[in-house]
């Protein structure tokens, strides 16, 4: 009876042994199976399975309207998008709508044209002795346009991109900081023109006071040369322009009239006509926008 039963247990324990190899080498060809196979794309999570947490129905609802009522942002101002502006876009320019005259250099968007000068508030001796001189000018074929504004300047024009502008004028003003206001008299008429020799200027040129404007323009050449822009000439002959041509009448104009000109400034009727420019406040156009700098 006892070896029955030890029969037994060896033949159920051995069963047990070959169904356990079975099944393991039917795994093992399963994962062999399984990795040969090419790679499947991840699911993604399926957010309608039941989550082993309980579920905040208010919470979600709260989070759903947030994904879908999003605070929607303000709009940039344009005065700031054009403020930054660095288009290449270049504007038509249309000399005619300028009396003839052409641009020493292509406008584009977020250039800004700027000079430095001392102005002249005109008198209305002044005007009258510059249409004068216009009729003689024209009497010989030399037609003159009054300047639109009466100003020495003390730097040639330059180009300043938008966001240099306060810099620049920040630089000046510290520059300029122990200058003393002087005066300048302008009395002999001088003919200029252009670099590019498309207009003639007819100008009076300063005779006193040269020595102090010399000085301002090596303070203000000094602000140039830090931001890499064109300093003032190297002789400069510091005028008033009083009326312009379109084209080079430089030679024409000196042979023809200079001295006739000449002559109404010298034999005004209140005696020899001069310019007389009390300089205490130097500016800086730049663009349509005018910068003051008081001298003391």
């Amino acid at each position: 009876m006892f070896l029955v039963l030890h029969r037994f247990y060896l033949f159920y324990f051995s069963m047990i042994v070959n169904y356990s190899s079975s099944s393991s080498e039917e795994e093992t060809e399963n994962s062999t199976k399984d990795d040969s196979s090419p790679p499947r794309k991840k699911r993604k999570p399926d957010t309608t399975e039941t989550s082993s947490e309980p579920l905040d129905h208010g919470s979600a609802k709260r989070t759903k309207d947030k994904a879908t009522h999003k605070t929607p942002r303000l709009p940039l101002p344009e005065s700031v998008k054009e403020m930054f502006r660095e288009s290449d876009d270049q504007l038509t320019d249309n000399s005619e709508e300028h009396g003839g005259r052409l641009r020493s250099f292509q406008h584009e968007r977020g250039n800004w044209a700027t000079y430095v000068f001392f102005t002249y508030n005109p008198e209305d001796s002044f005007l009258e002795l510059l249409n004068e001189m216009m009729v003689v000018a024209a009497s010989h074929g030399i037609p003159l346009t009054p300047s639109e504004e009466f100003h020495v300047s003390l730097s040639k024009t330059v180009v300043l991109r938008h966001h240099w502008i306060q810099p620049f004028i920040q630089s000046i003003r510290t520059m300029l900081t122990p200058c003393r206001k002087f005066f300048c008299m302008a009395d002999k008429l001088r003919v200029y023109s252009n670099a590019e020799k498309t207009r003639t200027f007819l100008g009076l040129e300063i005779s006193s006071g040269t020595s102090q404007l010399l000085e301002l323009i090596k303070l203000v050449d000094e602000t140039m040369k830090e931001f890499n822009l064109s300093t003032f000439y190297k002789d400069p002959s510091f005028h008033v322009s009083l009326a312009w041509s379109v084209g080079d009448h430089t030679d024409r104009l000196k042979s023809a009239c200079l001295s006739e000109l000449q002559g109404l400034v010298d034999s005004h009727e209140d005696g020899p006509f001069h310019i007389k420019l009390n300089c205490t406040e130097l500016r800086c156009k730049s663009g349509n926008k005018v910068f003051l700098f008081p001298l003391q």
